[in-house]
C-alpha cells in the first residue's frame, strides 16, 4: 500500500522554483461533499502556501469532471488567466453496483486523455475507495492529505513543464 512517508513529494523545502502567482483549477464534484470539500481545502492550503492562485469549478460528479476541465480549457486558452494546471478532486464510494468500476473507470481514462492532449497537467486527486474510513485515512489520515498532495503534484508539475522552455 502506498504510504506518504514513501515518497519524496512533500520535499520541497526550498519551495518550488517558477510557481508564484501560477494560476491552478480546480474541478471538484458535488458527490460525497464533505470528503470532496477537505481534498479542496487541503488543496487551497497548500496552493496559498505556495503563493499559487486557484480557481474552483464544482460539477455534479466524476464522471462529469474530463468535460468540465475540457470546456474550461477550451474557453480561457487564449485569454490571460488561461489555467497552467488542473486539479480533479472527487470521491467514489464503492457500493453494490458494477456502478462504481464504471465511474471509475471513466473518470481515470478521461483525465488520462486531458493529460495527453492539453498543453497543462491534469492531476488525479479523486479518491476511489472502498468505505468511508479509507476516505478518512486519505484526506488528513494515515496515507496523508490526498488534496494536498495534489496540490504539490500540479505545482512541481508546473515547474518542471518550465524547464523544458
Amino acid at each position: 500500500m502506498a504510504e506518504v512517508t514513501n515518497s519524496n513529494l512533500f520535499a520541497t523545502n526550498a519551495g518550488i522554483p517558477g510557481i508564484e502567482g501560477a494560476c491552478v483549477v480546480i474541478i471538484r464534484t458535488e458527490w460525497n461533499a464533505a470528503i470532496v470539500g477537505a481534498l479542496e481545502a487541503g488543496c487551497k492550503a497548500a496552493l496559498e502556501k505556495a503563493g499559487a492562485t486557484c480557481r474552483v469549478i464544482e460539477v455534479p460528479g466524476a464522471f462529469e469532471i474530463p468535460f468540465g476541465i475540457r470546456a474550461y480549457w477550451d474557453i480561457h486558452k487564449y485569454r490571460d488567466d488561461r489555467p497552467q494546471a488542473f486539479i480533479a478532486l472527487g470521491c467514489v464510494l464503492r457500493g453494490d453496483t458494477p456502478h462504481f468500476e464504471y465511474v471509475c473507470r471513466a473518470v481515470t481514462d478521461g483525465v488520462l486523455q486531458l493529460n495527453l492532449t492539453l498543453p497543462v497537467p491534469t492531476i488525479f486527486g479523486v479518491l476511489t475507495v472502498d468505505n468511508q474510513q479509507q476516505a478518512d485515512e486519505r484526506i488528513g489520515g494515515k496515507h496523508g492529505h490526498k488534496g494536498e498532495e495534489a496540490a504539490i503534484t500540479a505545482l512541481k508539475m508546473i515547474a518542471v513543464k518550465k524547464t523544458f522552455q
